[in-house]
């Protein structure tokens, strides 16, 4: 009796997998299971080494074809990471076996992995194609890719169809592009081994200095008719859809530059796409039809969902509301009553307003305003809780209603004197200087409350750039219009409203800050207050300044 239930026990290890579930030949080894219990004479090595070669054969009796598709469909893995050959891989020894039975099992797993090694590596979850999505480009079949070191392609960046390739142009241009950077690295290697200090260029870069000046020389000649009608004519058939023909346009040393540039660009679009930091199809807003103008986005905004993957949004001018079409945009503007954002108006000179919007009164159309900022600012997080703030909007009127130019929002409460939360100019309004304008009246809204302002950190590229302009431009006003001998920081930080921080940090970007016998000292440079007064002159009576006469405004309560 205690033979035959180890018997029984050994089979039943035999026949159930590594999962839990049976095997497909568990069925066919129950039969013999009493023939076995009635034979008690019959040695169990025999028995077992019957069972591994059975295996043995039926594995490699299997058709090459069905193994690799059945190991397509995600088979359980074993203790290595693969997924079981066989079942010959899966643990039908017993603790009494013997070396002859642990031999014939060995044996079977190495016949089983020579059959199966031909089979394709298990590519990883991240690495993996979504084979649903397809390219966005009409006509195209996403294979290839613009940098030619991939098959597929899932977005307008490395579609060769849009940029006018075929994907053997790009692996071909892939190729000649590798074997340019193995040469400029072994020249920089060769140039290092014996660089001086004073090293004159070798007589290859001589050569190669020459050869580029040459190709250049035509490149400012332009296209000629018959050029510039097949260009007119591909802009026709294709609009859009495709990249404009360059060829012609500039030298072929130069499109050869841009085409490297355009296929290191598409190559770190996708290594973020692999590591999942971008998606294909994502959410992100190419353009926006916003009055008569059609806007292409700079950021992602977090615009619901089903919104956002159409990848063209129409938003109202004037209560910002988003739509997913014209049709729906044509209806909401037959009925839309609103021609001027709400909220009081607390500043108007000629066509140029500015209205103060409450976020806690008005929460729907500042959190429209948010997320189209977002479009367009990069360090922007703040989207929908705006009932802290207030919000103040500039606008340019006409005929039609009043159009909005920009804005800036504002804690209700800043423990640290901030006069701007987030700053935008929309980009049709860009380089006008309605950046300076919207600057300008915060710093009079300060002077108004008697308080010190300053930006909230950290500023976007362009706010930064905006913000020193703006510096500069007043503290030279002021250098302009001192006449004293003593001038103190403190003093112009009072009657600017701007904070003493920036007003150093300024001074010393204009280089007009010194430390000299343990004191600070101010220089005043004419040099750049003539400079400063010719570009006055040159601008004139321009109707881009605030008029502190225009503003009919009074601190909220609690401010």
């Amino acid at each position: 009796m205690p033979r035959r239930r180890q018997v029984r026990a050994n089979r039943h290890m035999a026949g159930s997998g590594s999962d839990g579930t049976e095997d497909s030949d568990s069925s066919a080894e129950r039969e013999p299971t009493n023939s076995s219990e009635s034979d008690g004479n019959m040695p169990k090595r025999q028995r077992l080494t019957r069972a591994s070669t059975r295996l043995s054969q039926s594995s490699q009796d299997t058709p090459d074809l069905k193994r690799t598709a059945d190991h397509d469909e995600s088979p359980p893995l074993t203790p290595t990471g693969n997924a079981p050959s066989s079942e010959s891989e899966l643990d039908i020894s017993s603790p009494n076996a013997s070396h002859d039975e642990s031999q014939a099992k060995d044996q079977a797993n190495r016949d089983s992995d020579k059959d199966l090694s031909h089979r394709p590596k298990r590519r990883r979850c991240h690495e993996t194609y979504n084979f649903n999505m397809k390219c966005p480009t009409p006509g195209c079949n996403s294979l290839g890719h613009l940098t030619g070191k991939h098959e597929r392609h899932f977005a307008v960046s490395g579609c060769p169809l849009y940029h006018n390739l075929s994907a053997d142009e790009c692996k071909v241009k892939a190729i000649s592009r590798e074997k340019h950077e193995e040469e400029v690295k072994a020249q920089e290697e060769s140039n290092s081994r014996h660089a001086t200090r004073h090293q004159t260029p070798s007589s290859k870069q001589t050569r190669y200095k020459e050869q580029v000046a040459e190709m250049r020389k035509g490149r400012n000649s332009g296209p000629q008719k018959e050029q510039k009608e097949k260009h007119m004519e591909h802009r026709q058939t294709h609009g859009n859809t495709r990249e404009p023909l360059l060829e012609n346009i500039t030298s072929e040393y130069d499109l050869e530059l841009f085409r490297k540039a355009q296929a290191r660009a598409s190559e770190d679009l996708e290594k973020l796409r692999i590591q999942g930091q971008i998606t294909e199809g994502s959410n992100m807003i190419k353009t926006i039809l916003f009055g008569r103008y059609e806007l292409d986005t700079w950021y992602h905004s977090p615009y619901p969902e089903e919104y956002a993957r159409l990848g063209r949004l129409y938003v109202c001018e004037f209560c910002l509301k988003y739509m997913k079409s014209q049709t729906i945009l044509r209806r909401h503007m037959a009925k839309c009553v609103w021609k001027h954002p709400p909220g009081d108006e607390v500043y108007r000179k000629g066509a140029i307003s500015v209205f103060e919007v409450d976020g806690k009164k008005n929460k729907i159309y500042c959190q429209n305003l948010c997320l189209l900022a977002k479009l367009f600012l990069d360090h922007k997080t703040l989207y929908y809780d705006v009932e802290p703030f207030l919000f103040y909007v500039m606008t340019e009127a006409d005929n039609t209603g009043c159009h909005l130019v920009g804005y800036f929002s504002k804690e209700k409460n800043s423990f640290l004197n901030y006069n701007v939360s987030c700053i935008l100019t929309m980009p049709q309004y860009m380089r006008q200087g309605f950046g300076k304008m919207l600057i300008d009246f915060s710093y009079l809204l300060s002077k108004v409350e008697e308080k010190v302002g300053s930006p909230e950190r950290p500023l976007s590229d362009l706010g930064l750039i905006s913000y020193r302009s703006y510096w500069k431009e007043v503290l030279l006003r002021y250098m302009c219009n001192f006449q004293g001998k003593e001038i103190s920081i403190k003093e112009i930080s009072q009657e600017t409203a701007v904070n003493p921080v920036d007003i150093v940090s300024t001074l010393q970007s204009l280089q007009m800050l010194k430390y000299w016998k343990g004191k600070h000292l101010v220089l005043k440079r004419q040099d750049l207050i003539d400079e400063w007064k010719a570009k006055e002159i040159k601008r004139g009576n321009s109707n881009k300044t605030i008029d502190p006469s225009s503003l009919k405004w009074t601190p909220p309560k609690g401010t």
